[in-house]
């Protein structure tokens, strides 16, 4: 395993995240149960993975709770474990959502209690709050983290602008600022390069992308997608999502990197992982297994070189397309 730190902190995380959505469900398809999620934490940590990444959203606090059962066994100090805060916990209370001061203070409480820490190393919100001041919400992870219950903040999936604004009202009120922006970026979906990522590059943030494999899109051919359990939901669910990867040249980068992968000897998974490696300011795909053999093939994905020409020949295909992630 490789490490870095998270942007311009001194935060040091492994150069592969571990996405625990998938973990603490009954153990259907892509989703895995208590022994099976407790198999691929235990492995990714053997492996040096140190960046795990959850919410209290997952699974309504089982993947929290599944983490903190398992953390329980290792050094709690080599770890990074990072949560998130905005969806709904309970939809029968309107104070279990968003980032209000009440939602933050109580459900970063309710989270460390799953998660059996005193203090959380990445504090994340989870969605723009269009309810809330930003003032609010970032006083309130500003006392979070005077209170030694958070170490660094982080804020996934907005608008660029709201973004800045979130930064510039920190350094205007002298408040804690963001460290990282975990948001939806892969190969064939690229729209966080218009914005987002340049944004990030300049104020010192390190980027973790969600979603790196597009769903998985990006683990086999094209025309083999549609066979995975996995993907058959998600098409049934969400049928837009999966279109937008095809659209905008996804089926031919799909096709280069079937092709690419081939001739460097990785599967397309490795390949593609290593494609986010090699590009600025990303820091750490947070990748979603389901395997522990799937696992280790993300692992070692830090040890593949891409010539900068495949690169270029990966990305020329790309073409806009609509935004997908900010809701």
């Amino acid at each position: 395993m490789e490490y870095t730190t998270l942007g311009d902190s001194g935060l040091t995380v492994s150069r592969i995240g571990l996405g625990t959505m998938n973990l603490g469900y009954d153990g259907s398809g892509w989703k895995l149960d208590a022994a099976e999620s407790r198999e691929i934490l235990e492995r990714a940590i053997d492996l040096g993975i140190t960046f795990i990444d959850t919410a209290n959203v997952y699974r309504d606090g089982e993947s929290e709770s599944l983490i903190g059962d398992v953390l329980a066994d290792y050094d709690r100090d080599e770890l990074v474990v990072a949560s998130k805060v905005y969806f709904s916990m309970d939809d029968d209370d309107p104070n279990a959502q968003g980032l209000s001061r009440k939602a933050i203070e109580q459900e970063l409480s309710n989270s460390l209690d799953r998660l059996g820490l005193d203090t959380l190393d990445l504090y994340q919100i989870h969605r723009w709050d269009y309810e809330t001041p930003i003032e609010e919400t970032l006083r309130a992870l500003d006392d979070a983290v005077r209170r030694n219950q958070v170490r660094y903040l982080g804020a996934s999936s907005m608008w660029a602008h709201q973004f800045a604004d979130a930064l510039h009202t920190s350094d205007r009120l002298g408040l804690e600022r963001f460290v990282s922006m975990q948001n939806h970026y892969n190969p064939v979906y690229r729209e966080e390069d218009r914005e987002m990522l340049p944004l990030c590059e300049r104020e010192g943030i390190g980027v973790v992308p969600w979603s790196p494999l597009a769903r998985g899109y990006l683990t086999r051919p094209h025309d083999e997608f549609d066979t995975t359990p996995r993907a058959r939901r998600e098409n049934e669910r969400r049928p837009d999502r999966h279109a937008i990867y095809r659209a905008g040249g996804g089926e031919e980068i799909n096709r280069r990197i079937e092709e690419l992968a081939a001739e460097y000897g990785v599967s397309m998974a490795q390949f593609t992982l290593a494609w986010h490696l090699h590009r600025e300011p990303v820091t750490a795909p947070i990748v979603g297994v389901s395997s522990v053999e799937h696992l280790e093939e993300a692992v070692e994905a830090v040890d593949v070189s891409i010539s900068d020409s495949d690169l270029e020949y990966v990305d020329e295909p790309s073409e806009p397309v609509p935004i997908e992630g900010h809701e």
